[in-house]
Order: structure tokens, then sequence, then C-alpha cells
């Protein structure tokens, strides 16, 4: 799915929809359903895509699901590396991928839910984030705030909203009945 430069991958399943809008910041949110309890997920089959192209990481804001292969691709036409120092605080689930040089990419499979921010080491303004999402049911807002998260479950499940800039997660509560379910609007500061 493509939302003005912002991505995010999900599996299809069955189920039902939640929707919303999200208020108060510029640029896109993410939005998704926490970890449920007694319910695993496959490993999406399908990788995510990130690029660097004309000295950006292309999308700037990226959401997968938990088991999710990412591809770091180099379009530029110098060398790049890409590195996290941590995820969602967690130092010890750091990375470097190391460099590589143009036309090449790099794989990396994300197992740990949050939120990754990855930086370079010789362009330090080159900077994105990708949200690690504990279940397959997670979205990004469009440019108005709007979002859509379809065919999720039907229940009772915690909604978390991610913002860049947003020092914390807004959590919020969601029952989807009916096959349909409108959150209350989420405003970031």
């Amino acid at each position: 799915m493509d939302v003005g430069g912002a991505f995010a991958v999900a599996a299809a399943l069955p189920g039902s929809t939640l929707s919303g809008k999200v208020s108060g910041g510029r640029g896109v949110s993410a939005i998704y359903v926490e970890a449920i309890p007694g319910k695993s997920f496959p490993a999406p089959a399908e990788h995510a895509i990130i690029d660097q192209k004309g000295l950006l990481f292309q999308p700037h804001v990226a959401a997968v699901a938990s088991g999710t292969t990412v591809e770091f691709l180099n379009s530029d036409k110098v060398a790049h590396n890409i590195f996290w120092p941590a995820i969602s605080g967690n130092k010890k689930i750091s990375h470097n991928m190391g460099t590589w040089p143009s036309g090449q990419k790099r794989e990396f499979k994300f197992d740990t839910p949050g939120v990754v921010p990855l930086l370079r080491n010789v362009h330090p303004e080159m900077s994105a984030y990708i949200v690690v999402t504990p279940t397959p049911y997670f979205t990004l807002t469009d440019a108005d705030g709007n979002y859509k998260i379809a065919n999720a479950l039907e229940g009772q499940y915690t909604v978390s909203v991610w913002h860049e800039g947003m020092t914390t997660v807004i959590v919020r509560a969601a029952t989807i009945q009916n096959r349909r379910r409108s959150a209350s609007p989420i405003t970031t500061t």
C-alpha cells in the first residue's frame, strides 16, 4: 500500500474494518492493533522495500508486521550504510548493516515489535522510521490523518498510534462488532 510517501505491508485476513482519524501532527502516523492474547500470526511472505535515493530514505515512515524481511536498496550513486541504535529504546537490539555500493541491496528480518529509527553514518541528515507491529492489523494514515485497518478480527483490542516526534505511543481501546468499527478521533501532541 502506498500512502503519500509512506507504506505499510499487511496480511490480508478475513474480518472487519477499523477506521478513524488522527489529528494534531504533520506527516503520517502508524496505527496498529497490539498483541492479541492467545493469537499468533505467521511471518509475511512479502518483503518490504526501503530505498536510499536522492540522499533520502524512501519512504520516510514504514510499517511492517513482526517477522517481515525488509530489503534496503541503494539507488544513489554513492555507497550507503544503515544502522539503528535501538528498537523502541532497547539498545541491546541495535544493528549496523554496514556499507554497500550503488545498485546493491541488503535484507534484514525484523522480529521484534517496536519503532526502529534508521540512521546513516556519512549523511546524518538521512533518517527514517520503521514501525514493527505485533499483529498484521495496521496501516499508515493518509495526508489528512484518515486510516482504515481492513480485515481485523472482531473483538476487543488495544489500538496504538505512533507519530514521528511523539515521546510516547498513544493507546486506545477498540471494540470491533458487526464487521465494522469507527474509532474515536485520536489527537497527537
